[in-house]
Order: structure tokens, then sequence, then C-alpha cells
């Protein structure tokens, strides 16, 4: 690992420590070897320890980490004969959205989801995995050729949000996302949907309507990002302090644990203690096997079955006392 956050500080230097010792390899004497064996067990007991109290909003950074895996690194993974498709056919292609047919768990499966970039080149090129409007056209297209040949939709989000700039307000960045909400809804093909990483807004939601809506242990989903919340609730004068972002992730109730209470989603998929970062390998089986068995289940639906569940699952959500 290269990057640590804040509450990781304590990991860092015994992880410098193993990092030198299994460098060593073959040439390390007995004593190292031994000092080796101390210090893993050590690390991983002070990682349990620190990642079985998380905060929502250190829930939220971990999220984020830079290291962790995005789209394409599950997609390559998890499944194999992925041809990507490019371009919405009315603007452009989007790079902050990939997508294509590829075999998962012995079927041909439609793979759509958001990518963020590593180093300032990708994460310009995938504009920080913001998508404009031919971002969101390019994933309809995607999904309706899945109907077409009758291949399920597996959608992998990870997105701070639809971009807010002007020119995709120029090119209907609402009307993209409301389309893909209307068309995902009637869509005459399994759907099932992971967040891997954020699931910000609508932005989220343009690929989350779907049959079966999982989340990794450590991921996050919300209405607005814990930072945005808090600008619009307490912003006075001067920046915002992590006790306000904390103070917001609460309130939001972001993490995969408050969701599943909330029923909003159908299931958590677990990650390597650490975090998905700390072994793309096991995350991508645990994924590919949660989506494997949803699709196992969803396949012998008939299409009416599929719409109808999806509206009674749709309408379910949420709360309310009538006064």
């Amino acid at each position: 690992m290269s990057y640590y956050l804040d509450f990781e500080k304590p990991l860092e230097e015994i992880s410098i420590r193993i990092d030198e010792l299994r460098r060593l390899g073959a040439a390390a004497d007995p004593d190292d070897q031994s000092e080796l064996a101390k210090l893993e067990e050590e690390a991983l007991k002070m990682r349990r320890d620190i990642f079985s109290k998380l905060s929502r909003w250190q829930t939220t950074l971990v999220a984020r980490h830079p290291d962790r895996p995005y789209a394409l690194d599950y997609i390559s993974l998890m499944a194999s004969d992925f041809v990507e498709v490019h371009g919405d056919r009315a603007f452009s292609d989007d790079p902050a959205v990939v997508g294509g047919l590829a075999t998962l768990g012995g079927r041909s499966v439609m793979l759509v989801g958001h990518q963020k970039g590593r180093g300032v080149k990708q994460k310009i090129q995938r504009n920080f995995g913001q998508p404009h409007p031919e971002g969101y056209r390019k994933a309809l297209r995607l999904m309706k050729l899945a109907q077409q040949f009758t291949k399920p939709v597996v959608t992998l989000i990870d997105t701070p949000g639809a971009y807010p700039g002007i020119g995709a307000e120029e090119r209907g960045q609402a009307e993209a996302i409301a389309t893909n909400l209307m068309e995902m809804s009637r869509l005459r093909t399994p759907i099932v949907s992971v967040v891997i990483g954020e699931g910000g807004s609508g932005g989220a939601l343009a690929l989350g309507v779907g049959d079966r809506l999982f989340m990794l242990e450590y991921s996050v989903y919300s209405v607005i990002s814990p930072e945005g919340c808090a600008s619009i609730l307490w912003r006075k004068n001067g920046d915002l302090s992590q006790e306000e972002f904390s103070k917001a992730a609460d309130a939001l109730k972001v993490t995969a644990k408050d969701l599943l209470n909330l029923g909003i989603i159908d299931g958590i998929i677990p990650e390597p203690v650490g975090g998905a970062h700390r072994d793309y390998h096991a995350t991508a089986d645990n994924i590919a096997k949660t989506v494997t068995k949803a699709l196992d289940e969803l396949e012998p639906i008939s299409p009416e079955k599929l719409i109808e569940g999806r509206y009674e699952r749709l309408r379910k959500l949420g709360s309310f006392l009538e006064g």
C-alpha cells in the first residue's frame, strides 16, 4: 500500500517493516522470519480492531481510498471475454462510464459501471468518475442491447455524482438520468447492481434501478455527499471541519449496514479486513459469487414478473406516517 488514511496511521510503521522483511524472502534469517510472522499477526489484529469500529465518515473515506479497486479492475478479475463498447450514438464517448459484453459465472452478461482514474492524467480523462449525459445514454444503449439479446445486466456503481458542469446541463443531464430511471424500471431482463465504492446521488441512481442491489462492506450510498450536506446545513464563514462531515454522514446513514437495516439494499458483500484495496482478488471473487447467485434466482422469472417485482420493490422503499 502507498496510502494510509489518518485512522490507519498506527498500521503504517508496522506495515513498512513487514514489507521490508517480505522483500528479503528466502534470504531472511530465522530471526527475521520469526519477526515477520509476529508482525503480520499483530498487524492483522490491529487492522481488525480499527475496522470493527469505523464511524460513518471513516467508512466514506475507505470507500474513496485511492488504492481501492475500480470497475475495470473487478471486470478483469471476475469476468472473461470482456468486449468494451464505446459511445452513445448521439454525442460522444464518456470514459466515466464503461460497459460491454462479458462472461461471468459461465453466462454472458452486459457489464456497465462507473470508472474512476488513478493519477492526474487518468483522473482527468475519467472526469473523476463523474459522468456526463452521454455516459448515461451509453449505459442505457448497452442495457437495451442486453434486452434485445436476452442478456442480464450487471452494474457496478462508483461515482461521487453526475457531473454538474455547464456543458453537461446544456446536453440534458437531468433528462438523461431520469430516462435511465424510467427505462431501467421496465427493462425486460434481470438487473443486478453493486455499489463498489461511492454511490452518490442521481449519478448513482441512474445505474441503480434493478431487481437486486448489493453494497460492498465499506462502500457508501447516499442522496448527497457528507461534504455537500454539511455545506448546505452548516456553512457560514470559512471552511467546514471533519466534525461537520462526520455529523452529516451520521445523519445521512450512508453505510451498507444502515441501508440494509432500512431495507434499501438486498445484502452486504464482505471485504477483506482493511478494505477491498487489501485484496483485489478476494473482493472480486465475493462480488462474482453474489451476483451469480442473484442471477440464478432471477433468470427463471418471466419479464412481466421481473418488472412487477421491480415496481413493488421500489414502492416499498422508505416509510411514512399518515396524519
